[in-house]
């Protein structure tokens, strides 16, 4: 071993390097055969479940569309509107015979909400023109049919289990209608055990195809046991249906999975679950026309979703990566250990020179021994150097802890201050006077960057009057903070100069006051000192909003659009003077008005990192502005938070929001 040459010992490691490369390349190959896996058991999962949808819907939509027929008919709805005319009678029977021979099941009924008499024929009871049996309120077989005359929609498919007529059947149930009334319920029913056979039933391993309601409770299975019967009479509580199969994780995921499909029915939606114990890919999807969801859970571990052709290309391409992998290895101890070995025996002289820390090598018969004589006098010159940089290393380690420690205790006097400023700044809001004298009638949104910022808002109240406004100062945190100070204070002096009902000459007096504030030095001018305000007054005894704005726009909507009166183009203090105006609108009752800075605008967010924009918080009035304040206050708060996503806020954030009904 001792004659070994360097060579000979890396070609050595080399064949080691092979064995135990074997490892990890295994390792490699079981995650390229297990992610080929999932990749077609989704598309296996998506392809079953789109195929089950249309063997399920093109039965069932051609039932659908004759039992609409039947319930629109003029003969169906002259007969429950007069069910003791004789001829009536005898016309919408001999109608509804033809009905009968078209559907499925060769069976139809018919519901009076007048009598609520039940009426039934089928291949083996006739042509009866009497009822089968009525109906009663309160009757837990018949809850099924007042849950569907209450309900809004025109129809719905419920599987159920008749008493009367002993039968277990997917009900297809739809309102017969005079206009704008509900007189009755009409349809036909599939038979449960023929209808699975022909569509449910699979006799793949590792696949179980599913139907459910809009709520989650099974209304096919391969296991009628799991099949949740009269599930439009029953009250759905969370947790019933498929839910209780799953694990937490596995229903959120339904849940979630079931109202992106309903929003978009010609998607497939997939999850994971965990179901009997395995762990099972899961794929969803929805039938508008039926209010179903067709559900299909693949086990791939029994499922035979990979075969054995496709092992061939995964080996092949687990022993191409091993072999890439050796030659990678042996290229870089050619170049990274054999060249520069030979370089350093020539130049390990030179280096002595130099200010290097080297480890020595053991002795040794080859190359890296031919060096350590080398390297012997370089390292005794380290070594002379090293306890004098040790003792200056201690030395100005003890200067840095001091100064550390300095250092911490300026930080804890900087948050200190920092801390209480922010309760000045808090305290300057009107938050108890806006609580005590609105309520419910306003909410508002204050996030300042850091821990004091540089926006505030501001409520003054008359008699019959109040003043309400919302001020960005330039700048952020401390300067922020500061600037709020000043605009403050100019803000209440002009109102105390002008009065609260004339937003516009406030501003300009704002403006001059803050003005008059700055010292006209050099520097003073490029600090921005500037200040964006929007002032909104409020006569209750003339029912009118009279507003003006600097930069900022009061946007109001009574629930079905919004509009917009824009500020003047330049800020308070702005190096131009600028010209304010007022704009007068009626308060109306419903009315919300909002008033927001220029940081809920431009904070960044989605996946481009744009900033949210006006035409997005348009929208986001919108949808929300029929509710209460406070609720529409949490849904702002959470479309920004959602739209803002990881990225940092770039601004302080103020949004408020006042109603008078």
């Amino acid at each position: 071993m001792a004659l070994l040459g360097l060579r000979g010992k890396s070609l050595l490691a080399l064949m080691l390097a092979c064995l135990i490369a074997l490892v990890p390349a295994a390792l490699i190959g079981w995650q390229v055969v297990d992610s080929i896996r999932s990749h077609f058991g989704e598309a296996f999962v998506r392809n079953v479940t789109l195929l089950q949808r249309e063997r399920i819907f093109a039965p069932l939509s051609r039932e659908l569309a004759l039992s609409l027929r039947l319930a629109d008919s003029v003969l169906t709805r002259q007969y429950l509107a007069d069910e003791n005319n004789a001829a009536r009678r005898a016309q919408f029977f001999a109608e509804a015979e033809g009905y009968r021979r078209d559907f499925r099941d060769h069976s139809y009924f018919l519901i009076s909400n007048q009598t609520f008499a039940y009426y039934f024929n089928d291949a083996n009871g006739g042509h009866a023109e009497v009822p089968r049996y009525y109906l009663q309120q309160g009757k837990a077989d018949d809850g099924w049919y007042f849950a569907t005359m209450r309900n809004t929609s025109h129809y719905n498919i419920n599987v159920n289990y008749d008493r009367a007529l002993k039968a277990t059947k997917a009900w297809i149930n739809v309102v017969v209608r005079d206009g704008s009334h509900k007189i009755g319920l009409a349809g036909t029913g599939l038979d449960l055990t023929s209808f699975l056979d022909d569509f449910i039933r699979q006799r793949e391993a590792g696949v179980t195809p599913m139907i459910l309601d809009r709520a989650g409770a099974i209304q096919a299975h391969p296991d009628s046991r799991m099949i949740t019967l009269n599930s439009v009479g029953q009250q759905q509580k969370a947790g019933n249906g498929l839910q209780r199969l799953l694990d937490a994780a596995g229903a959120a995921a339904l849940q979630q999975a079931m109202l992106a499909a309903e929003k978009q029915p010609e998607q497939v939606r997939t999850f994971w679950a965990q179901m009997d114990g395995k762990q099972q890919l899961f794929a969803l999807s929805f039938i508008p026309e039926l209010g179903w969801h067709v559900l299909t859970a693949v086990d791939l571990n029994a499922a035979q979703v990979l075969h054995g052709p496709w092992l061939t290309p995964a080996l092949i391409a687990l022993a191409v990566l091993l072999a890439a992998l050796l030659l990678g290895f042996a290229w870089t101890v050619e170049r990274l250990v054999l060249r520069p070995i030979s370089q350093l025996r020539r130049s390990a002289q030179a280096m002595a020179a130099g200010q290097y820390e080297v480890a020595l090598p053991a002795e040794r018969d080859d190359e890296i021994g031919e060096l350590s004589a080398a390297f012997g006098v370089m390292a005794h010159k380290v070594r002379s150097h090293t306890a004098e940089l040790e003792q200056r290393v201690r030395e100005r380690t003890r200067e840095l802890e001091e100064a550390n420690r300095e250092m911490a205790a300026a930080h804890k006097k900087i948050d200190d201050s920092i801390d209480y400023a922010s309760l000045i700044q808090r305290a300057m809001l009107p938050d108890r006077q806006l609580v005590q004298a609105l309520g419910a009638r306003h909410t508002v949104l204050w996030h300042p960057r850091d821990v004091v910022g540089g926006d505030f808002y501001v409520y003054r109240a008359g008699e019959q009057s109040c003043l309400f406004g919302v001020v960005d100062c330039a700048g952020h945190g401390v300067p922020g903070a500061l600037m709020t100070m000043l605009a403050h204070a100019a803000i209440d002096q002009a109102i105390s100069d002008i009065g609260m009902q004339d937003p516009a000459a406030i501003l300009a007096r704002c403006d001059r006051i803050l003005r008059s504030m700055r010292r006209d030095e050099a520097g003073e001018q490029v600090l921005a000192t500037n200040m964006d305000v929007g002032l909104a007054f409020v006569d209750l005894a003339s029912r009118q909003v009279t507003f003006a704005g600097a930069k900022i726009a009061l946007y109001y909507s009574d629930g079905d659009e919004v509009a917009e009166l824009r500020g003047a183009r330049r800020a308070i203090g702005d190096k131009r003077v600028g010209e304010y105006h007022n704009a007068t609108l009626p308060l109306q009752a419903g009315r919300s008005f909002y008033m927001t800075t220029d940081g809920f605008l431009d904070q960044a967010g989605g996946e481009l990192g744009f900033g949210f924009g006006s035409s997005r918080f348009v929208d986001m009035i919108q949808r929300h502005a029929r509710l209460g304040l406070a609720e529409q206050g949490e849904a702002f708060r959470a479309t920004l938070a959602a739209y803002q996503g990881e990225h940092a806020q770039r601004d302080d954030i103020t949004l408020l929001c006042f109603r008078f009904d």
